[in-house]
């Protein structure tokens, strides 16, 4: 068996990016805004499990699938991240935190994606 996906830098990096959501969602007006608030949180939480189950399939095709589907989600919380900026929910400093974590994600994950080559 090998390494654990927790070993993982790409999923150690998502689950930064889904504390910080989850921790920008409980402040201010966003915790108030629930269709916003839980769209964000659910797919900073895609990229994080979608990781996971592309790290503990057997199948090649659908490790690929899933780490698609983590890295469209990063691609999702990015876009977010300016309705956050655009509505005063976040200062710019708290959106450059969150799309610095977006973009390391994304890097990471489409190192895994590499990683399986042509398989």
């Amino acid at each position: 068996m090998g390494e654990p996906f927790e070993n993982s830098e790409a999923w150690k990096s998502a689950r930064m990016l889904t504390n910080l959501v989850y921790e920008q969602c409980r402040r201010g007006t966003l915790a108030k805004d629930f269709g916003l608030r839980d769209q964000l949180q659910r797919a900073a939480v895609s990229v994080m499990n979608n990781i996971a189950e592309g790290w503990e399939s057997l199948h090649a095709a659908e490790k690929r699938q899933a780490y698609n589907i983590a890295r469209r989600s990063c691609g999702e919380v990015r876009s977010m991240s300016y309705v956050l900026i655009d509505n005063h929910f976040i200062t710019e400093a708290e959106q450059g935190e969150l799309l610095t974590l977006c973009v390391q994600s994304g890097k990471l994950i489409s190192g895994l994606i590499r990683s399986l080559g042509d398989r």
